[in-house]
Parts: structure tokens; C-alpha cells; sequence
């Protein structure tokens, strides 16, 4: 064959791939869409996918189905998504833990939270509180306190796991209230405030949605709010800077990402159904419910806070001396 002619076909054969790839971007998504939440159901980050999941189907005019894959404070379900087809199929409902913390807390990492992954779009932010079970005899968050440095390392708080918000929440906690706690890491939110409901463990730091049916029920007592203004479900609750941790400011934050091979294009029309999604007065309301602020943002936007609060969390990290293998 003469060399005019092999390149006559390798022309034609890479038109004929540009246009099947093409016509595969211009009808995506063509099936269903996996949103991957790393944790079990129940948890914070489940509370927040659902929902966001029920409305981007309506928006792609595809079923988003939430794929629960908890374990190792994130990192199972992560790893998962890095190793599905970049094709926009597969997506992960990151969390603070998953791509800002855990990059400084474990010693090996089988994914890189920055490279491994395409930023799609921020989505909601909420404050962790501290919640205490009825029979603690502490009503107040200085009653807390000086029951903690009276009874050191007895009173035990529960946590999503090693590293992850709520336990760093609470490491900070302890070193800036100056009191011993002791802390129980399970795997997963919901376990863990089980517990606390049964009482096997005395109090919790978690993303305030998670337990904001249990205080309103008052199965539990909650002592303070970690971000700078006070809940708006609760707001006769303090923020525990003012109620006697001066300084005091954690949130917790979600974020869609897909594999860091995914076209452009899909990721554009991820993160414009996304965005409008977040911005819808129904979703708006629900989240607001639970006094979860709904945002959405641009990938570049996300790329850079993402930036902020590993640098952030990295600093908390090793203020804990908290690490995992």
C-alpha cells in the first residue's frame, strides 16, 4: 500500500473516532450515572448525596444512583471512583475528609486527591456540633468542660472514623478547651451516633445534620456549634467560640469530582446541571432544613479552596499528632 494511501485511512479513522466520540459526548449521559458516597447510609455525606442525587437525575434526564462504598475514612470509595472509566459515569461525592485531610493523615494513599481527580463542582457546607448523650450531667458547653478536666480521659466522644472531621474537630477541641478525651473512631457517621443514642459513648462531633433529628427529639443534648454564626435550626445554641472556646471554627463541606480523565465536555455539563441543581429553591429548602448551606461553584473555584483547606487541615493533622497506616 503507498504511503498517500496510509494516511488517507489514518485520517479517516481518526475523523471516524472524533465523530463516535462526539456523538457519545452529545448524548451524554445515554444511562445510568454512579454517585459514589464514601461512607455507609445514614451518615452526613449520604444526607447530602441523596438529594442532590434525586435532582440531577431529573436535570441529566438519567437516573444518578447513590453508591454507598464506606471504609478506611473515605479512601475505599474514593479509590473505587479513581479506578472506574473516566467517562463520567462515575462520580464521587468527596468530602472534606476524602480531599483535604486525608492526604496529610494516612502514611500510603492509593490515589492522589488533586491529580487522581477532575474537580467538578463544590456543593454544600455545614457546621459540626458537639452533641452529648441526656445522661451526661452537663447542660452547657463550660459544664462540659470542667466535667471533662474533672473526669480526664474518661468522657469518651464517638467520631466517623480516624482523621476524619468530627475526630479532628474534636482533637482541637481538646487542645484548645485544654481537656482529655477519650476518642472511639468507627467506621462510618451512623454507627457511630448510634452508639451515642444507646449511650456506649457520651458525646460526638459531627456535621450537624446527622444529629439534628436526634436533638430536636431530644434523644440528644447539643453543647455548641463549631462555625462562626450560630445554627439557624437551632439558634438558641451557642457557637462554641462564644460559648467559651474563643477562636474556636471548623466546618464540614462536600464536593462532586470525577476520574481526572474526563472530557471537558462532560465535566462542563456536570458542573452547569450541578450548579443549577444547588441553586434550585426546592433543594435550597430541604438542605436548609437541616441547616446545610447549599453552594455550588465552578472546577477552578473548587480547585482552589480545595488548595486552602488541604494547607488547613494539614496544619490540624499535625497539631494532633493524629495518623493512620
Amino acid at each position: 500500500m503507498k504511503p498517500a494511501s496510509q494516511l488517507v485511512i489514518k485520517i479517516l479513522s481518526i475523523t471516524l473516532l472524533a465523530l463516535v466520540f462526539g456523538s457519545a459526548l452529545a448524548v451524554y449521559p445515554d444511562r445510568p450515572v454512579r454517585l459514589v458516597v464514601p461512607f455507609p447510609p445514614g451518615g452526613p455525606t449520604d444526607i447530602v448525596a441523596r438529594p442532590v442525587a434525586q435532582s440531577l437525575s431529573k436535570n441529566l434526564g438519567q437516573q444518578v444512583i447513590v453508591d454507598n462504598r464506606g471504609g478506611a475514612g473515605g479512601n475505599i470509595g474514593a479509590d473505587a471512583v479513581v479506578k472506574s472509566a473516566a467517562d463520567g459515569y462515575t462520580l464521587l461525592m468527596g468530602t472534606v475528609g476524602t480531599h483535604a485531610i486525608n492526604a496529610s493523615l494516612y502514611k500510603k494513599l492509593t490515589f492522589d486527591p488533586v491529580k487522581d481527580f477532575a474537580p467538578v463542582s463544590l456543593v454544600a457546607q455545614a457546621a459540626v456540633v458537639l452533641v452529648v448523650h441526656p445522661s451526661l450531667p452537663a447542660k452547657t458547653l463550660n459544664e462540659f468542660i470542667a466535667l471533662a478536666k474533672s473526669k480526664r480521659g474518661e468522657i469518651t466522644f464517638g467520631s466517623a472514623g480516624a482523621g476524619s472531621p468530627g475526630h479532628l474537630t474534636g482533637e482541637l477541641f481538646k487542645d484548645m478547651a485544654r481537656v482529655d478525651l477519650m476518642h472511639v473512631p468507627y467506621q462510618g457517621s451512623a454507627p457511630a451516633i448510634s452508639d451515642l443514642l444507646g449511650g456506649q459513648i457520651q458525646a460526638m462531633f459531627d456535621p450537624i445534620q446527622a444529629t439534628l433529628s436526634h436533638v430536636k427529639a431530644g434523644k440528644l443534648r447539643m453543647l455548641g456549634v463549631s462555625s462562626s454564626k450560630r445554627s439557624a435550626a437551632l439558634p438558641d445554641v451557642p457557637t462554641i467560640a462564644e460559648a467559651g472556646v474563643p477562636g474556636f471554627e471548623t466546618t464540614a463541606w462536600w464536593a462532586v469530582f470525577a476520574p481526572a480523565a474526563t472530557p471537558t465536555e462532560i465535566i462542563t455539563r456536570l458542573n452547569t446541571e450541578i450548579v443549577k441543581v444547588m441553586r434550585s429553591p426546592d433543594l435550597n429548602e430541604r438542605l436548609r432544613q437541616l441547616d446545610i448551606e447549599a453552594i455550588g461553584s465552578t472546577p477552578d473555584q473548587l480547585a482552589a479552596f480545595m488548595k486552602t483547606e488541604m494547607a488547613k487541615w494539614a496544619r490540624a493533622v499535625k497539631f494532633s499528632g493524629a495518623t493512620v497506616e
